[in-house]
């Protein structure tokens, strides 16, 4: 049965994207058949042309949509045979409703439809954990000194609660960010591991506690190397 494993963190900068491409060689070796989703896959896997016309479209995309979408998803997994799915920032999508303006109440019963349209495929949830402040100017480091701008901008460009209007404000959105997404995986049973300090922590040390802590999924072989 597939596994899906889908990275998040507390704030871009965390090492979501350096730990998917970890986990995935290292799955890879002990021979599992792994499909690695890239963030910005999103815009341009066909399970998800919907979703990226609508937004491309109308600059939001409906519920109604994310869902379709992700029911194609799982299905296609399913039909693929591969054992692990590694998924950088996609589901459970709590961000990008956040950024749409939905409510807590909204997030919760889409969360519960979520949770059954994923139940073939098992998700698990890597969360990346550390803070937050760190974590973007470790990003804006990698990605220029313009890219905080950019991003700060954007947020402030959304409906977040509390709204963003500079880097202190980015943070305290992304607490509550982080707050509510952790709270939706729990309450509906998804499999949970959190990374505590991963802004302290080397990448190699990051990716040996992903991997002891996805034993009750994958199995003991992965906890070597």
């Amino acid at each position: 049965m597939t596994v899906l494993i889908t990275v998040w963190g507390a704030s871009p900068g965390v090492g979501k994207s350096t730990l998917c491409a970890g986990l995935t060689q290292r799955l890879a070796d002990t021979g599992l058949r792994v499909d690695h989703f890239r963030e910005e896959e999103i815009l341009t896997r066909s399970q998800f042309a919907a979703v990226a016309k609508e937004f491309k479209t109308t600059g939001t995309v409906a519920l109604g949509t994310l869902m379709a979408a992700t029911a194609k998803f799982v299905d296609e997994v399913v039909a693929s045979g591969d054992d692990v799915v590694i998924a950088d920032a996609l589901m459970p999508f709590v961000p990008t409703l956040l950024a749409m303006g939905h409510g807590e109440e909204t997030i919760a019963a889409f969360m519960t439809d979520l949770t059954e349209v994923l139940a073939p495929v098992r998700p698990v949830m890597l969360f990346l954990d550390g803070n937050a402040e760190t974590a973007l100017s470790r990003a804006a480091t990698r990605e220029g000194e313009q890219w905080l701008d950019w991003y700060v901008g954007k947020l402030a460009c959304y409906e977040v609660s509390p709204p963003v209007a500079d880097v202190a404000s980015a943070v305290r959105y992304l607490l509550r960010e982080r707050v509510v997404t952790l709270g939706a995986v729990r309450r509906n049973g998804w499999g949970l591991v959190v990374i505590e300090r991963t802004d302290e922590l080397p990448r190699g040390e990051v990716l040996r506690i992903a991997q002891r802590g996805l034993r009750p999924w994958l199995g003991s072989t992965i906890t070597h190397g």
